[in-house]
Order: C-alpha cells, then structure tokens, then sequence
C-alpha cells in the first residue's frame, strides 16, 4: 500500500479515532504520515502507520511500553491505537510536537563544532538513559532528531527492545551489521557517529556499511577538531564491541577540571583583546557549553567563540529586527566626538538605510547563544556601498554571507570634510540570535 503526497493532504480537516483532529500534513513517506493535532486542548503531532504486513500487537505493545519511558530529551509518546481512513487501516501515535528537525538544517550549512557538540551532548544523554533501561532507539538520523520546547530530543516511535525489528525503513545511518543483529546500542552509537559526521561536513552518507569505504573510521576527516573526531572514529568502528558507548561519549565531552585550568590560568600571561586579535577569551575552557539547540533542527544552534571587545565605540545607536526586513533609519543626531570633529572640519555621515539579512527561519532557529558578523564597508562621496569586506566572518560561512550581502545595500549620508562630500569606511558588526537580529554601525574613516 502506497499513499501520494497529494492524498495524505486531502486527510486534513479529519479525525482519528473520533477524537484526534488532523490539522495540517506534516510530512512522511508511502506508507505514513504525520499530522499537526491536539490532545487535552495542546498542540501535539500524531503519526500514522499503513497496518498492512505489520504485526499490530507488538508495534502497539511497543508503543505502550515507551510510553511509561521518560526523558526530557526524547519525544513523550502518549496515546496509540488503531484506527480507518478511507478504507485503510492504520495504526496510530499522538507524541509531543516537535518545531523542526535537523535534516531542514542540513542542506543549508554544516554545524560549527560548538553547535555539533550541543547537539551530540543531549543525544547522548538520552542515549545513555535509554540502554540503561534496557531500550535502544533504532533510527538515529537528523529527520529524528528534533526541537521541542527549546531542547534537543530524540524521536521516540521507534525506540524498542534491543534485537526488535519495529515498523521502518532502513536508512544510510544504520549500522552494517543491523539487518543480522537488530538494534542494540552499538547500532545506536554508529547511528550517532554517522549524523555527527554529517552535520560537520553537511555531506550525509551515500551507503551503508564501510565496504565501500563510504563510513569508515580511517575516513573521517582531520579538519574536524577534537574531541569530536576521534568520537566520531570511535562511533564507526567495524566491530559493535570496539565502539564507545554513549556514557564514554558524555565523559569526553566533560570539561578538564577547574582546579587543573585555574592552575594553568596562573602561569599563563592575560589575554590581550583587541579589534585584531583572534585570541579567545578563556571563559570558554572553565565553563561548559550548555547543550540546546533548536531546532531546531537541530535541532542542533551556532556559538560565536571568539568573543571580542568591540572598538572603536559606536556611533549609530544598535538596531534590531525579528525577521529580515528593509528598515529606513534616520541619520543619527551629532554626538560630542562628531561635533568636535565637526568644529575640526570633519563631519561624520550618517545611515540612512539598512538591510537586514534574508535568514531563513530554519537557519536562525539552529542558534544557541548568539552569531556574531563583522562586515567593513566602503562608502563613496554618494553615500552608496562601493566595497563590502568580511573583518570577522564568526563561526558560520551561512551567516557571514548573508550579513555580506546585507551590507552592501546600505545607505549611507556621506561624511564631509571642510563642507565637501567625501567616501568613508564603516564597520557593521551583525549579531544573531535564535529569535532576533541586530546590528551595530560605527563609522571608522575619516
């Protein structure tokens, strides 16, 4: 049995089991689908799965048994049961409601190290709960790793017993040995480690298994840092027992202890920060990154880890917008720097309008803390954008060009000097959140 696209959206508007409405399709495949609904009065998500050459039992025994599980970083599942639309019979499942995924995060850019590891931390956790109850989750991959509720979660319809062969398609993030052994938590862990490689690299496997070299633990590539890379070499292990388990993942992950970095911190010299200066601020080392994402969608969010102080001080009040816009600003009232450098025959211009970078809402909901961009631009006598450079393209290629592009389409009121209009330098430093954009323009030259 085999469902189009077209035909699953036709259901919207019906009711599963007389109680569960179908609002709106939320994706799937031939044979299931799953639907925005609502329970005791809240969004929830409800998926259907074709009953035909399904053992209906046990998939519902499955079912009902992950319902007594809970973790915070997997999806609830609540109600399940049988159901009849169009002639069809379907088994069902009523599960917390998920924003986005991380597989809508992946065809638009890779993860940065920071966003994977808050990413990986969660699942592992979630992991690590499941195994140790006995459960495995089966369907590691970015489709199945969501953000709800601003956490990272694991799907929970396919999680089950190791060794059971639930309802599902197989996909290229299994493990090579899962069609002899079933799901065991080494599957689940090579399933990790395959995502993780993914979301770095914003390449997904192209075969399953490492025969043809596609997976192997020698393949992984050295430009990622560690300790990822040798997490994720450990993950794709051929041999289930070689492979780390996911409390070993969790304890690599761990920062190094604080009596350890505070006695380094006292032989080290201070840190100087400046404009230029690419040296990170070693509050990173001593504090651990919290995990969240967000999807998400990861599901999975962007750090900026150099955390620079900002120079020269501003000239143009910061602005801010919750969505790409084009917003008109007026020119900024003189402040005491531009009227002494007025009384010295310079004045300083102005913006006169500023584009806000077209981000995608997928894209944006990935961010965990903040993004920060510096783009320096070129003004001419006109007050338009003649040169647009990158100073400090942060942590995402994604985002850096978008905020590239913004920029050249400023505009500008020219400086003056001695009453002539003249072409001047100024410095945009775009920062963006998981819900807002903001930037900040100061002009530099003359």
């Amino acid at each position: 049995m085999s469902i189009a696209r077209d035909d699953w959206k036709k259901w919207e508007g019906r009711f599963v089991d007389e109680k569960f409405p179908l609002r709106q399709w939320l994706g799937g495949s031939e044979r299931t689908a799953v639907f925005l609904t609502e329970r005791a009065g809240q969004k929830a998500a409800i998926k259907l799965i074709a009953a035909e050459n399904l053992d209906e039992e046990a998939q519902l025994s499955r079912w009902a048994a992950v319902a007594k599980f809970s973790h915070p970083h997997v999806i609830r599942l609540w109600e399940s049961g049988k159901c009849e639309l169009n002639g069809t019979k379907f088994l069902y499942v009523v599960m917390e409601y998920a924003d986005e995924s991380l597989a809508e995060i992946l065809p638009v850019r890779a993860l940065s190290a920071t966003e994977a590891t808050d990413t990986l931390k969660p699942a592992a956790e979630a992991l690590v709960s499941l195994h140790g109850a006995g459960l495995v989750h089966g369907a590691i991959k970015p489709s199945n790793t969501l953000a709800a509720e601003n956490q990272l979660k694991l799907s929970g319809d396919r999680v089950g017993k190791g060794g059971e062969r639930g309802a599902g398609a197989r996909s290229v993030y299994d493990a090579p040995e899962l069609d002899t052994t079933g799901p065991t938590p080494a599957s689940d862990v090579w399933a990790l480690g395959a995502m993780l490689l993914a979301v770095l690299t914003q390449r997904e496997p192209s075969a399953k298994g490492n025969g043809e070299g596609t997976l192997a633990s020698s393949a992984v590539p050295g430009t990622i840092p560690q300790p990822l890379r040798r997490i994720v070499g450990d993950c794709l292990r051929d041999d289930p027992a070689q492979r780390c388990a996911a409390a070993e993942i969790l304890a690599r992950l761990r920062p190094a202890p604080v009596a350890d970095v505070a006695a380094a911190a006292v032989v080290e010299p201070p840190i100087v920060k400046s404009r230029s200066s690419q040296a990170r601020p070693r509050r990173w080392i001593i504090v651990p990154i919290v995990a969240a994402v967000l999807f998400l969608a990861a599901l999975v969010g962007s750090k900026l880890l150099s955390n620079r102080q900002s120079s020269p001080a501003p000239e143009t009040p910061p602005t801010s917008a919750q969505k790409p816009a084009d917003i008109p600003a007026p020119s900024p009232a003189p402040t005491i720097a531009q009227s002494n450098t007025a009384q010295s025959g310079i004045v300083r211009g102005g913006v006169v309008q500023q584009i806000m970078p077209d981000v995608s809402r997928g894209a944006q909901s990935t961010i965990t803390g903040h993004v920060k961009v510096e783009v320096r631009v070129a003004v001419d006598a006109a007050g338009n954008v003649a040169q647009a450079q990158l100073v400090s393209p942060g942590p995402s290629h994604y985002f850096a060009e978008k905020a590239l592009a913004a920029a050249r389409r400023w505009k500008f009121t020219p400086a003056r000097v001695n009453g002539r209009a003249t072409a001047s330098e100024w410095l945009l430093r775009f920062q963006f959140g998981r819900t807002s954009m903001q930037v900040l323009p100061s002009e530099i030259k003359p």
